[in-house]
């Protein structure tokens, strides 16, 4: 353990193919590439039984994963977060059978632990020791903390006005920060003009192959846990989309295994009304999505004006028979504020976007009451702080503040 089944890279567009147990970026094509297993080899050597002696982490799954050498398994025990229900938001709501996936129970509090314990696995597999990533907040922190489990060198962009815990993290877990007057588009610039002559590899969204394979194991999971047997729907918050495209990829993989049958989930995209790309090509038929000007919200995860992934999301998006969404900063907050109060949930402002979205789809008839329906929270409400601080603003001693509290003088 593990063994792996890896037999090739294969670009997701032109579909050239590239050899495993090397360093690659991006295909020649300037497309993502996926990772490919001998999936019938697999069936024959793992079933989902043997999952009962698996590891209580995302690498139950190592047969599917890329890492071929355990001892270069780099992990903090990411993966196998609770899937809740949430009874009362969805009596609210009108969905019946609501359920949560919590992702923000993850090591640095988001699902950017799966993803980055993957990634940077292979590049202590690879022999790459200096890496660099542009990151809107939760990769950053996630990167941070594997870099620093790793032992090697951490470079990480960020925008300016990243979420505080997200420049704490970093620097306390010893990464080299480097904060962008800019967008995540702009730090990922930046990446790319300095890579050659730093000697980085980079570790941007899909521009290589490995992070997608962490993140699908949300699909190998939510599969296990709900009996082998998919939801009708899932709201995934779509910055990037990797999560979604993951997913996607994982459920072609079990599907092919014989783990599950050909019955898919319609697949939600959910983006801030501040910065929609995908809803926008998702809405005008367009393949690819256009550069969202003067991308703004206060959901720092969906501020990705132009994801590298926008094809394979919107084909995921498509094929699922499902939609894409987007809602507003003031109804995320508010959903997230609800959720909290209601389950006891404090989420990410993007997960929390997910909620507003299915009141809306449920309400036009889109979904209905009666569907299984799961939403990823994708990150901790803790990381958001400054988010949700508007809501709750601290009154000066002997006043009353806005939530109906005294504050008592000493």
């Amino acid at each position: 353990m593990p063994h792996s089944y890896v037999t090739r890279l294969e670009c997701s567009v032109c579909n050239k193919t590239y050899a495993a147990g090397n360093a690659w970026n991006l295909c020649e094509c300037g497309s993502p590439l996926l990772v490919r297993y001998d999936l019938d080899a697999v069936r024959e050597a793992w079933n989902r039984n043997d999952l009962a002696a698996s590891p209580n982490s995302m690498w139950r799954y190592s047969p599917v994963l890329p890492v071929t050498d355990a001892a270069n398994i780099v992990t903090l025990g990411e993966g196998m977060t609770p899937v809740l229900p949430a009874k009362r938001t969805g009596a609210r709501i009108g969905a019946a059978d609501l359920l949560i996936k919590d992702e923000g129970l993850n090591p640095t509090g988001s699902f950017k632990a799966r993803g980055l314990s993957c990634a940077v696995s292979m590049c202590v597999e690879l022999g790459l020791n200096r890496l660099a990533i542009p990151s809107a907040g939760n990769a950053a922190s996630a990167l941070a903390a594997y870099a620093a489990a790793a032992g090697i060198e951490a470079n990480i962009f960020m925008p300016q006005d990243v979420p505080q815990s997200n420049f704490i993290e970093c620097k306390a877990y010893g990464a080299k920060v480097t904060l962008v007057d800019g967008l995540i588009s702009d730090c990922g610039r930046i990446v790319g003009e300095r890579k050659a002559a730093e000697g980085w590899f980079e570790i941007s969204t899909l521009k290589e192959p490995y992070r997608i394979e962490g993140k699908k194991t949300m699909g190998y999971e939510i599969a296990e846990q709900l009996g082998w047997e998919l939801p009708d729907a899932i709201f995934y918050p779509t910055g990037g989309g990797v999560g979604m495209i993951g997913m996607w990829k994982a459920f072609a993989e079990m599907e092919a295994m014989g783990w599950i049958g050909p019955k898919r989930p319609k697949m939600i995209a959910v983006q801030a009304e501040g910065c929609q790309p995908v809803v926008r090509a998702f809405q005008t038929g367009e393949l690819v999505s256009r550069f969202w000007d003067g991308a703004s919200t206060v959901a720092s995860g969906l501020r990705v004006p132009k994801p590298l992934g926008d094809r394979l999301t919107l084909q995921a998006v498509r094929e699922s028979g499902g939609t894409a969404i987007a809602v507003s900063d003031e109804a995320l907050v508010d959903a997230g504020i609800r959720l909290s109060e209601e389950e006891g949930m404090f989420a990410a402002p993007e997960g929390a976007a997910c909620i507003a979205a299915a009141e809306r789809l449920i309400q036009e008839g889109f979904l209905k009451s009666s569907e299984k329906i799961v939403i990823y929270n994708t990150g901790s409400g803790l990381k958001y702080l400054e988010a949700y601080s508007t809501r709750f603003p601290r009154s000066a001693p002997g006043e009353t503040d806005k939530l109906g509290g005294l504050i008592i003088p000493r």
